[in-house]
């Protein structure tokens, strides 16, 4: 990695808009309760793709294996292979013996993370906590930004053994059903560990999809942006521009930058698989659009006024009401077209959030 782009793309769409107001209510839409998907399907390839033109409105309704035809050679899919850890911990205050829960949010040095704890009001600096019996211990070292606590670990042999065995995967707190395999919240191409969330639209590839896909011609490339809580937490200013996003690291390797510059150059499109991808490849990029090979921590805001410098389309899920995610989606295609596709989707009963079906806005 010879370039560090750490600084290169702190941005967010206060640059790209003369907007000095968006409303959070302005990107609301109703949505029932029994449209949150609880369980992945069988078959991940067979979730339904909603297609979405950004440029006439139109919309169609498919199956997700569908996807390849929709791609042409010389395109590139550009995924994010960041691996989701089992990172919520349930453990108790030593000596007490009253229930807690950690969630590991980002690996600040060694054996030193930074966390969300609840109850956090009962875990004061000093505090000592237990899990499994004591394989694991752990001491609350400080509070720090938005109530998190920096907590040091104790253990004998390998953290991440001790993590696997201990750990549960970090599911958002609108899927109340026991995930029965830890794999279905990964995707298949999962390869560096550190998210504390599934980058979701790519649970949808299977190995053989991506294979034909790759068959037909069509480039891939992997980045890596490991998801924090950030991406996740909810708007609360009414005005959006003064929401603060979270960073989150970043990295792309001088063989990614590579294709996706080479296929930009030859006219191809560069199709990002998830939000995720989609703001890897913005942080990443100058101002001509040249992706830069490096790693970095991106706090990028994407909402409509952003002017998108590398991707050219979107696979995304169907996201929370008044979210970030529903933001970016419509800084891409406009935010009137984006909520009458999720009209529709609601009226066509489409499966919502990590779980849920897909949409690619072309």
């Amino acid at each position: 990695m010879k370039q560090d782009v750490s600084f290169h793309k702190r941005v967010n769409a206060r640059e790209e808009t003369v907007s000095t107001e968006l409303k959070k209510s302005d990107f609301y839409f109703d949505l029932p309760q029994e449209l949150i998907a609880q369980d992945p399907l069988e078959d991940r390839s067979s979730s339904r793709l909603l297609i979405l033109n950004r440029e006439s409105g139109e919309i169609s309704h498919h199956v997700f294996r569908e996807i390849i035809d929709y791609l042409n050679p010389g395109d590139c899919l550009v995924l994010n292979n960041t691996k989701v850890i089992p990172a919520r911990l349930l453990g108790e205050r030593e000596g007490t013996g009253a229930h807690v829960e950690v969630l590991l949010l980002k690996r600040r040095e060694d054996d030193i993370w930074e966390t969300l704890v609840k109850p956090g009001k009962k875990c004061r600096p000093g505090t000592r906590l237990v899990f499994g019996d004591g394989l694991l211990k752990a001491k609350v070292l400080e509070t720090v930004e938005e109530g998190n606590r920096l907590i040091r670990f104790e253990y004998e042999g390998i953290f991440e053994e001790v993590l696997d065995r201990l750990g549960e995967m970090p599911l958002p707190p609108y899927i109340t059903h026991k995930l029965q395999d830890k794999n279905r919240y990964q995707t298949v191409y999962a390869k560096y560990e550190g998210s504390a969330a599934a980058p979701t639209a790519g649970l949808h590839f299977t190995e053989e999809l991506l294979r034909r896909i790759e068959e037909k011609g069509v480039k891939t490339a992997y980045v890596t942006l490991h998801v924090g809580l950030g991406t996740f937490r909810p708007v609360k200013e009414e005005n959006v521009l003064e929401h603060h996003m979270h960073s989150e690291f970043y990295q792309v390797s001088e063989e990614t930058a590579r294709t996706i510059n080479e296929v930009k150059e030859r006219g191809g499109r560069v199709i990002c698989v998830g939000t995720t991808s989609c703001r890897t490849v913005e942080s990443a990029s100058d101002e001509n659009g040249q992706v830069l090979s490096g790693s970095g921590n991106t706090q990028i805001f994407i909402y409509p006024g952003y002017r998108f410098k590398v991707l050219d389309a979107l696979i995304t899920n169907f996201h929370l009401p008044e979210s970030t995610l529903v933001m970016l989606v419509s800084a891409l295609a406009g935010r009137e077209r984006v909520l009458d596709a999720y009209e529709e989707a609601v009226r066509e009963r489409y499966r919502f959030f990590s779980f849920g079906d897909a949409m690619y806005i072309e």
